[in-house]
């Protein structure tokens, strides 16, 4: 191996994350990393928000490529603090959580050496990443009025998307989601001023385990597809919820889909925000798109590899 194409990786990794597999692993990791050509250095996260100013530290100090190891939450933290440095360098990710959407959606695999083998291979493709107020997204960000929650653990919130999931497995949860006045200013659509249950602003195709909620959804097409659920009552929801895991909701009168690159949603109402999964904040809010504009490591062949 010839010296001059060493490349330098800064690993951002949550030792916590998915039974502490990633601690187990960190050395065959590192050993398979230094392999194919890639110094690896490490830093393990130890705290919310420490993963964001770690990304941004690696940003700065040049180095060649970022990897995030960990679930969703890790690898939201890790884009929130590459997003908006004016040189960033392309994305790697290690699934290593409980939850792995994202990596999903791309066909990262699951095979914590194949992802590997995926970064060391060097081919990324440049995607889309939302803009949520100050906050950064790129799977999907989302907003409902839920009541009787207790919300002591921001960081562990796993308010709408989330809880759609658990929705499907708890089916009693479903009586806390009431509908809410919204105010929704989608560029190139007429404005939506009615009662809503939720909205879902989708980047990607697989959410929460759903991989038909936004079925033509992409990384790369400049769009987010945004669902509306308008006002309904219990059995109806129970029965869009069951055909949005068929991919057949998108028709249903009580289902508003539409494509945009920017919105404002507003209310007098208090209604928490999700994005990737993580505590969002508070609505009001404006969303934005900003395209192709991190680069992330995928087979080249585009195939789907998460297993």
């Amino acid at each position: 191996m010839s010296y001059g194409n060493i490349r330098r990786a800064r690993l951002i990794y949550n030792p916590t994350s998915g039974r502490e597999e990633i601690k187990r692993r960190l050395p065959e990791l590192l050993q398979r990393l230094e392999r194919g050509g890639i110094e690896t250095s490490t830093h393990a996260t130890s705290g919310a928000g420490d993963a964001s100013l770690a990304a941004a530290e690696a940003c700065e100090r040049g180095y060649d490529l970022i990897i995030a190891a960990g679930g969703d939450g890790t690898l939201y933290e890790v884009i929130n603090g590459l997003a908006d440095k004016p040189n960033r360098p392309p994305l790697g990710i290690l699934p290593l959580g409980t939850t792995n959407d994202f990596a999903r959606a791309l066909g990262i695999p699951k095979n914590w050496e194949y992802a590997c083998d995926l970064i060391i291979e060097g081919y990324s493709r440049p995607i889309d990443v939302g803009v949520a107020n100050n906050r950064y997204f790129i799977n999907i960000a989302g907003g409902g009025s839920l009541t009787e929650l207790t919300y002591e653990v921001p960081s562990k919130l796993k308010t709408m998307i989330g809880q759609l999931a658990y929705y499907m497995k708890g089916l009693e949860k479903m009586t806390r989601l009431r509908p809410t006045e919204l105010r929704i200013q989608a560029r190139g659509h007429d404005e939506i001023h009615e009662e809503i249950m939720l909205f879902l602003i989708c980047n990607s195709n697989s959410v929460a385990g759903f991989e038909k909620l936004a079925p033509d959804a992409s990384f790369d097409d400049g769009m987010f597809d945004v669902v509306i659920l308008r006002k309904c009552n219990l059995p109806e929801f129970i029965r869009i919820a069951t055909m949005a895991l068929r991919g057949e909701h998108l028709n249903d009168p009580h289902v508003v889909h539409l494509r945009t690159d920017h919105l404002q949603v507003t209310t007098a109402d208090y209604v928490q925000l999700n994005l990737d999964g993580e505590y969002g904040g508070t609505l009001p809010c404006t969303f934005s798109l900003l395209p192709s504009h991190l680069n992330i490591f995928v087979d080249e062949s585009g195939t789907s590899t998460y297993r």
